[in-house]
């Protein structure tokens, strides 16, 4: 049951409610003119608040449209920001692989690495080119770096490559400077994340420092001359009186290559494309600065001395008192002569003569 306050609030929304639906119909039979004026009238006055909230409403609507917007934009970006490294990476690859095939003079075909059984299995690879390319069995695989491995097994479209990692893997070869010949073997006892390169077969009074670039030696017929292997890194294992044996660094990592280069035509030298040995360029250009820099001290130590002397003399010249100097009116004595010797004869003569009587 109602009371009367209730009642009271109830008859003012109803009269409220009546005045509102009669002035909106006495807006609605207004002429257009006079209906604008009056709707501009109370837009500007009565209705400006929810106006301004009507406003603010779109304009969150809007920025809440413009910030999902922004927010898938930035994800986009930040997802291809990701691929921009790999991205950089195969183009310097590709280009360091193109530059490679403007050095090499031998026929050669541009391959890629398909895929490999585990991110570790570095042993066998899976090239995309095949003999529809020319490619056959027992050609040298190269990288930018240096000597990948070598043509295993050839189908019509793929190849298999045998990488310096395997256990039957060789090749001859000699260091960059052609002292020592010998043959270049994957190291026994270890696993294939940890395969490494032993230069086998060395002189045992040839030592080799670390860093010297070994390089294949084009003995038989399989790889050109002039690929690099790898660099010495120490003694591996040596045999007092018979060979020595060396670690060497590998030049190339088949677990890291994407683009290869097969080389098709043997019997040739690769020398020149590759770059020269920086390591003995650096030595050689370190020996010749000690030269210059010896021939310098020397001459600057030449140059000090003679300096010395001079002005050792010099000072001695001025402590030394001057020497008297005689009148020019004044002539020197004559010195005086000396004593004449007896002649002989004359001395013959007196010493056979008889001594003087000197009795009283």
């Amino acid at each position: 049951m109602l009371t009367a306050s209730d009642r009271t609030y109830s008859r003012r929304d109803t009269a409220t409610l009546l005045v509102c639906v009669a002035i909106s119909l006495v807006i609605l039979l207004l002429p257009p003119a006079l209906g604008q004026g009056i709707a501009a009238s109370l837009r500007e006055t009565v209705l400006t608040p929810a106006i301004w909230l009507q406003a603010r409403a779109q304009e969150g609507r809007t920025s809440r449209a413009r910030f999902a917007a922004v927010v898938s934009q930035r994800d986009s970006t930040a997802a291809a920001a990701q691929a921009v490294p790999l991205l950089t990476a195969e183009n310097r690859r590709l280009r360091e692989l193109l530059d490679l095939g403007r050095r090499v003079r031998l026929r050669h075909a541009a391959a890629e690495v398909l895929h490999q059984p585990s991110a570790t299995d570095d042993r066998m690879l899976l090239l995309d080119v095949g003999s529809e390319d020319g490619v056959r069995g027992f050609e040298p695989v190269i990288a930018p770096e240096g000597l990948v491995g070598v043509i295993l097994n050839v189908t019509t479209r793929t190849a298999t490559v045998m990488t310096w990692a395997h256990p039957e893997f060789r090749v001859s070869a000699f260091t960059a400077d052609g002292r020592v010949f010998g043959l270049v073997a994957p190291s026994t006892g270890t696993v294939a994340s940890e395969a490494a390169l032993e230069f086998r077969a060395a002189s045992y009074r040839d030592t080799l420092a670390p860093g010297t670039l070994v390089l294949s030696s084009g003995l038989g017929g399989v790889y050109p001359k002039g690929i690099p292997v790898g660099r010495v890194e120490g003694v591996a294992r040596e045999q007092e009186g018979w060979e020595r044996v060396y670690r060497l660094l590998p030049a190339a990592n088949p677990s890291a290559v994407s683009h290869v280069m097969v080389v098709l035509d043997r019997g040739d030298s690769l020398s020149d494309a590759f770059p020269a040995d920086s390591i003995l360029a650096a030595a050689r250009a370190d020996s010749l600065a000690r030269v210059a820099a010896a021939d310098s001290a020397l001459r600057a130590g030449i140059a000090d001395s003679v300096r010395a002397h001079l002005r050792d003399s010099l000072a001695r010249a001025a402590a030394s008192p001057a020497p008297a100097v005689a009148p020019a009116t004044q002539r020197p004595a004559a010195p005086a002569a000396a004593p004449r010797r007896p002649d002989s004869a004359a001395a013959r003569r007196d010493s056979s003569a008889p001594p003087p009587d000197t009795t009283p």
